[in-house]
């Protein structure tokens, strides 16, 4: 090893052991609040999913395709919705698939809750989008059993971590997508209802906003998807779903498990896909 190599690794900088130092200070200062929050969000989850379970599944997958025709006045939708659920039905992975559904429209709900304010905010004040930037980037790509690890540490195993875990990983998609609408928008447009006499909050609610709602839609498909792409990641710490049977099956090299699961997902996803992106915006 060269002189430069040794000096460098001699003089590491301790960034494992400060992360650690910090994350041992919340767990001992606050651990009575993570707990409560994990308990409170385990028996949100827990009970949204007890009560659709309550349902007979062929019902609730009939709803659920009522709803599909309901968003966009479709029925070749609605019919391959109905068909995509009593294939998962047939699969017997019916629980796991609300399960994973339930994770799935949280996340993709609590993300855009956080993620469309903020990017909003981002839009208005460049100085905190030249913030946010960096700290989304490192969202983006930090890899994912790096999220597991602290979150396990103050929240514990269930739902509510898996829950956590996925708002994490999702957020920094409505951000940059409600930015970039936002931004987006022309110019002429603002300036015509700053003629008018608009508000700053009339522009943006009757604006900028209608402008730019394609793009925050898309926000929100893509959030569903990075969402169902977490499954798996989100099995390892006590989520339930989808993604423990394949987590199952990779530990048993079960193919057939691992395939019908997967295709559950498949069916999923397809199915969330079409609800939101069509569905909104077809809806005048």
């Amino acid at each position: 090893m060269d002189p430069i190599s040794k000096f460098l690794v001699a003089w590491k900088i301790p960034i494992g052991m400060w992360g650690k130092d910090f994350f041992t200070f919340l767990t001992d200062n606050f651990d009575t609040f993570f707990r409560g929050l994990s308990r409170g969000l385990n028996t949100l989850l827990d009970g949204t999913v007890d009560l659709l379970l309550m349902l007979p599944p062929s019902l609730l997958a009939l709803l659920i395709a009522l709803l599909a025709w309901w968003l966009q006045r479709s029925r070749a939708l609605a019919f391959g919705v109905l068909i995509g659920l009593l294939f998962i039905i047939n699969q017997g992975l019916w629980k796991q698939t609300v399960q994973t559904l339930v994770l799935v429209v949280a996340a993709a709900a609590a993300s855009m809750a956080i993620g469309v304010p903020l990017g909003i905010w981002a839009a208005h004040k460049p100085k905190v989008y030249r913030f946010l930037l960096p700290v989304l980037d490192m969202m983006q790509t930090l890899p994912t059993f790096v999220y597991l690890i602290p979150v396990l540490t103050l929240f514990g195993l269930g739902n509510a971590p898996g829950l956590i875990v996925t708002i994490i990983f999702v957020i920094p998609t409505p951000v940059r997508l409600t930015h970039l609408g936002i931004t987006s928008v022309p110019t002429a447009i603002v300036e015509a209802g700053e003629a008018f006499g608009a508000t700053r909050r009339q522009l943006l609610w009757k604006v900028e906003l209608p402008s730019a709602l394609p793009t925050i839609m898309a926000g929100l498909t893509q959030s569903i998807m990075l969402s169902l792409s977490m499954v798996v990641f989100a099995a390892l710490i006590g989520a339930g779903g989808l993604g423990t049977e394949i987590n199952r099956a990779l530990g048993s090299r079960r193919i057939d498990l691992g395939l019908e699961s997967g295709l559950a997902i498949v069916v999923l996803a397809i199915v969330l896909d079409r609800m939101t992106r069509i569905g909104v915006g077809g809806r005048k």
